[in-house]
């Protein structure tokens, strides 16, 4: 197992009716800021959850937060936090709503010329004004991380970002949230959450089979109680409580302690969002099966390992195994109406190119932290999910 450092503060709340005790995790003469998405939250009844927990603080609001979240939108609050002295953000929303909120949290005191460097140039971020989550859509595991990422619509760019002072200070996790979530939501957040743990999981032996048990466990898991999240008729508390906890497991630090962890599938997908507008988890579930194929021999022991241990694949030789896992994860995808090719979303090869420029002109030595992806290979992964 490699050396690591392990850091995680965020105090979780659990379970139906906690929102009712957001009043005990805020300062009590602190000046928030509720920012959230399109207003789902007022249709829901979270909203007024929400502020009938803060009556009696001092509120302000913010909504039209993007699904992937618009510095040029988000900069509009960090004017808000700056002009009003707001010293706490309360994210209300999914994981965009998050990653945007901590993006204002660091942009508000940056002192620097341009606060899009925070991603682009990787700023360090000094100070930052404390968070605080309501939970309503798992998928993205921001609600127990320190990091997001956030789109330029004027450079066509999304790129991530993270700072150990973007822990949220709390996070609440109420599995009732998800009820109304339209079915495409819950795909997203089911495929988003197991493309998280195969980042992770997915790459080379490192003898850490605590990690790896626990990742399989949240692979297994998403499989099972995923499709009947998606298909239920009538919400079952604790499916959608299996399918919460799951995905905020799958990023928060734990089954990424001591192993080599990848990222490529989301980098390569990052740039399908940035010029095409594809939800993240959508680009995700393309890239990924091509990225497994591709990656066959250099990741033969661990593609094997989850052949075995999440798809009980034991029959035939190594190479038979992982192509049935990789046909099975696909088929998972696609059972929950996630459509896994280019040619589906109108995706040609000449934006495949646009793409490959990108990552050319960029001149990264490698796509993603397990180092075994480089630009031409991305070329090949893309053009054969068209």
């Amino acid at each position: 197992m490699n050396n690591f450092d392990f850091y995680n503060p965020v105090k979780i709340l659990f379970g139906k009716g906690k929102i009712s005790e957001l009043n005990k995790q805020i300062p009590e003469n602190a000046k928030i800021l509720i920012t959230y998405g399109g207003g789902s939250i007022k249709k829901n009844g979270v909203y007024d959850q929400v502020m009938s927990a803060l009556r009696g603080f001092n509120v302000k609001e913010f909504g039209g937060i993007e699904p992937n979240p618009r510095y040029e939108t988000l900069m509009k609050a960090v004017e808000i936090v700056r002009n009003d002295n707001i010293d706490f953000l309360l994210a209300v929303g999914g994981g965009s709503v998050l990653d945007g909120t901590k993006f204002i949290a660091a942009a508000a005191h940056y002192t620097g010329d341009d606060e899009w460097d925070i991603l682009a140039k990787r700023a360090r971020v000094d100070k930052a004004v404390s968070i605080g989550a309501v939970l309503t859509l798992a998928a993205t595991g921001s609600e127990m991380n320190s990091g997001g990422v956030i789109t330029k619509a004027a450079t066509q760019e999304k790129l991530a970002f993270g700072s150990p002072l973007l822990f949220p200070k709390f996070s609440i996790l109420d599995p009732e949230t998800l009820y109304s979530l339209p079915k495409h939501q819950i795909a997203n957040g089911v495929t988003d959450a197991f493309v998280h743990v195969i980042e992770q999981y997915v790459t080379y032996p490192v003898d850490s089979p605590v990690q790896d048990r626990f990742s399989e466990g949240i692979l297994k898991t998403l499989i099972e109680e995923g499709p009947k999240v998606y298909n239920s008729e009538t919400p079952d508390y604790n499916e959608y409580a299996n399918m919460m906890w799951a995905a905020t497991m799958a990023l928060n630090g734990l089954i990424a302690a001591g192993v080599q962890s990848d990222w490529a599938t989301h980098m390569i997908g990052h740039e399908l969002t940035a010029f095409h507008g594809l939800d993240h988890a959508v680009t995700l579930a393309i890239v990924l099966p091509g990225l497994m194929k591709h990656l066959k021999e250099k990741r033969n022991v661990k593609l094997v390992q989850f052949a075995e241990r999440v798809w009980d694949i034991t029959d035939g030789d190594d190479n038979s195994k992982i192509d049935m896992a990789i046909a099975k994860t696909e088929e998972f995808f696609n059972s929950i109406d996630i459509k896994t090719r280019l040619g589906d979303h109108n995706i040609k090869q000449e934006d495949v190119d646009r793409i490959i420029q990108r990552f050319t002109d960029r001149r990264v030595p490698a796509i993603g932290m397990a180092g075994d992806v480089k630009t031409d290979d991305a070329k090949v992964i893309l053009e054969d999910r068209l």
